[in-house]
């Protein structure tokens, strides 16, 4: 499977590859998801993130979400918004 482009970018290329992967993984499985099952969605990748120490700061987080929004579709953008809407805060 090709990597998307996002992980490409050279502003996140500093970022650990098992952490772009992780966040990967999260963008591509929660599309379409209602609230509910973002939050159960969420809290199991948040148990596996946290048992294989995958964590994030927050300049890094913004770094994704600026290099993942950088290559996404006027479509893809709406359900970033939509995701981001329903994260956990």
């Amino acid at each position: 499977m090709e990597k998307p482009k996002w992980m490409e970018d050279e502003s996140v290329r500093h970022i650990e590859p098992k952490k772009l992967e992780f966040l990967s993984s999260l963008v591509e499985n929660g599309r379409g998801k209602s609230q509910k099952e973002m939050m159960n969605f969420f809290l199991s990748r948040m148990k596996y993130a946290k048992a294989n120490h995958i964590d994030f700061n927050s300049s890094e987080i913004a770094l994704v979400v600026a290099a993942i929004k950088k290559y996404s579709t006027p479509e893809e953008l709406k359900d970033i918004e939509e995701i981001m809407k329903k994260a956990p805060k």
